[in-house]
């Protein structure tokens, strides 16, 4: 049967960059499924903001036949019961056949095309991608999409697939570039006709590199930078081109982060730094189009930077007439949640968390920016505006780095604050945070969490495992849902991030383990000694034991009767537990080699030794000698929660 390639187009309005890349793994994965009975596969998946662009191959011409054994009556039944359920499956009782004992029909269903299969299945799926937002479209009883449809392209090898959107019907023509593509006499964009062979060469001749990685690879080069800013101009632009630019020298008076933030994050630019490491008088853009040669594009993102690089200007020299000691009362106008109340009473809250002068002071100070003009602009800058401010204003080195540093880490990637008074500070206002939403009852659930609390547990575990200061989470968490949730971070930290198996942070936590530190020493004496031969037959063992206790409904009364142990294995293994446990160190990793040492006493004790003998006071004893083990054992690590290999 010959195959087939796909090639599928839906055009529209300029869609944010943002959307794109999930809109179109949706988008392939529907396509995908929906080629399988057709043994098609998706051999291309694109989007720019323009269009999303789907090429497939192997498509055959129709499905396969499909067979389906119907069946009927008994061989005893009687003709006229034969006769009907012939009837009902469009034949006669001669066509039947017989199998079992029964009449039945061998049904053959033929496979439909695979035009009719795609005509009718595509535009559910292009209409069902799940886009963040939708507009309606044209107006009242239209399509809801992410922007407006304005034409599609769809090919099973020549020829048209047929089908419409809300008036738009398939075609084989495309359209290029908004300003680059071909356009007509009088200048409107005009329509250019495609094949799947020539589909991404002729979107290129009118303006449009179609695969992202290849517009990737462009800007990297020209950039000469590899970080997010470019991944969102991949996106922004179908024929991405950077460009360089200049400003005023003068402007490298305003704190760096200030001009950095300008360019980045308002005006979308790159800045560039000397080999120094300074930031230079220049910056790099990115135009749609191919080139600028008259240079109106540049010059006009050079007015537009002074404009912004002026505001923030007159922001910091307002902003200096005031330090930031002054300012702290006039937090009690800001909010911080309508539940909690304002910032100046989380500083106070944040103050009595911290532990010494130099964290006090930055604690005091820390979120008097948000008062600021230059934070109410840019708000990205909080934190830093203040660390800057502090500088400039006479507050020592340390208090300054810790108010930059308060709100790190922002992320998985991100550091932890270098300095101790800036990771007491960033874990108070953290630790704060959640405590407030908490009582307040606003715990994220599912896949929501307004107030990005997880984002805040998870730094306050960074800092506790990566940084200098030492607190259980018992001293943070003031309530079990909160301690729970903290401790929900903890097993992903070490578990996922750390690469410690889960059933090892699982036991270090189940012993009560509760200083992170604490806990990777454990993780980290587990990981090294269950190598051993004999460890995990020791940890079996121990979920042996609990069990045994748990269904004796053990509770311990009275301490171990030497002279009630018996010769043998039983005295062996009581001998041995006193051995070790005199011998143990504060070494977790010793600990957990002394305690995998009592293997071959353990072995032979319940090899040789019934623990549920008649005489009570016999049972009893054991039982508590099994107990003392367990307890004495399981400080370092509840073996009960270690997976074993039976």
């Amino acid at each position: 049967m010959a195959t087939h390639q796909l090639l599928l187009e839906v055009g529209v309005e300029e869609v944010p960059d943002w959307m794109l890349v999930p809109a179109m793994d949706h988008l392939r994965g529907q396509v995908a499924e929906l080629l399988k009975p057709l043994g098609g596969e998706v051999t291309l998946a694109e989007a720019t903001t323009r269009r999303l662009a789907i090429i497939a191959s192997g498509l055959g011409e129709r499905e396969q036949d499909q067979t389906q054994i119907v069946k009927g009556p008994p061989l005893s039944a009687p003709a006229p019961a034969v006769e009907g359920f012939a009837r009902k499956q469009g034949v006669t009782a001669a066509d039947l056949s017989q199998e079992g004992g029964y009449y039945q029909f061998t049904k053959v269903t033929p496979g439909r095309a695979a035009t009719e299969i795609l005509s009718e299945k595509l535009p559910a799926i292009i209409m069902g991608i799940p886009w963040p937002k939708t507009m309606l479209w044209p107006g009242k009883g239209g399509a809801r999409f992410i922007r407006p449809i304005r034409w599609l392209v769809c090919l099973l090898g020549d020829a048209v697939v047929p089908f419409a959107i809300n008036g738009v019907s398939t075609g084989s023509q495309t359209f290029g570039h908004r300003q680059l593509g071909a356009r007509t006499a009088d200048r409107k964009p005009q329509a250019v006709p495609v094949t799947i062979e020539s589909y991404e060469a002729v979107l290129e001749a009118n303006g449009v590199i179609l695969q992202a990685a290849k517009r990737r690879a462009k800007l990297v080069e020209e950039v000469g930078q590899d970080n997010s800013l470019v991944d969102l101009h991949v996106y922004l632009n179908e024929w991405p081109a950077a460009f360089r630019g200049t400003f005023d020298s003068a402007y490298l008076d305003l704190p760096e982060e200030v001009l950095v933030t300008v360019m980045r994050y308002h005006q979308k630019y790159f800045a560039v730094h000397g080999e120094d490491g300074k930031l230079k008088p220049e910056f790099i853009a990115v135009m749609n189009r191919k080139d600028d040669p008259d240079g109106l594009i540049r010059h006009g993102n050079e007015r537009v930077l002074r404009a912004r690089f002026n505001d923030a200007r007159f922001f910091y020299e307002v902003d200096q007439k005031r330090s930031l000691a002054d300012r702290v009362e006039d937090l009690k106008a800001v909010t911080f949640h309508k539940e909690i109340g304002n910032y100046y009473e989380k500083t106070l809250r944040i103050l009595a968390l911290c532990d010494d002068a130099t964290s006090k002071r930055a604690a005091l100070l820390a979120k008097a920016d948000l008062t600021t003009e230059m934070v109410k602009e840019f708000t990205e800058l909080q934190g830093m505006v203040g660390g800057r401010y502090a500088a400039v204003q006479g507050e020592s080195p340390e208090v300054s780095q810790a108010i930059y540093e308060q709100y790190r880490p922002l992320s998985m990637d991100d550091a932890i604050p270098a300095s101790r008074a800036g990771q007491m500070v960033a874990l108070a206002d953290k630790v704060d945070t959640l405590r407030e939403m908490f009582r307040i009852g606003q715990i994220p659930s599912g896949s929501k969490d307004p107030f990005a609390l997880r984002r805040a547990a998870q730094g306050v575990i960074r800092i506790l495992a990566e940084g200098e200061l030492v607190f259980s989470l018992s001293q943070l968490a003031d309530d079990d849902k909160l301690r729970e949730f903290l401790l929900d971070r903890v097993r992903y930290y070490f578990r996922d991030v750390k690469g410690f198996a889960y059933d090892a942070v699982n036991a270090v936590l189940a012993a009560g383990a509760d200083g992170l530190k604490d806990v990777a020493l454990r993780l980290a004496a587990i990981q090294a000694v269950r190598q051993t031969a004999d460890f995990e037959p020791v940890a079996a063992a121990f979920k042996r034991i609990k069990n045994i206790l748990s269904k004796a409904e053990f509770v311990p009364s009275q301490a171990i009767d030497p002279a009630l142990l018996e010769a043998g294995p039983e005295a062996d293994l009581h001998a041995a537990f006193v051995a070790v446990k005199a011998g143990l160190s504060g070494d977790y990793g010793a600990q957990l080699t002394a305690i995998a040492s009592l293997r071959p006493v353990v072995d032979a004790f319940f090899n040789g030794v019934m623990v549920n003998v008649d005489n009570a006071a016999v049972r009893q004893n054991r039982l508590t000698l099994l107990h003392s083990i367990l307890s004495e054992f399981s400080s370092v690590a509840d073996f009960s929660e270690i997976v074993t290999v039976n």
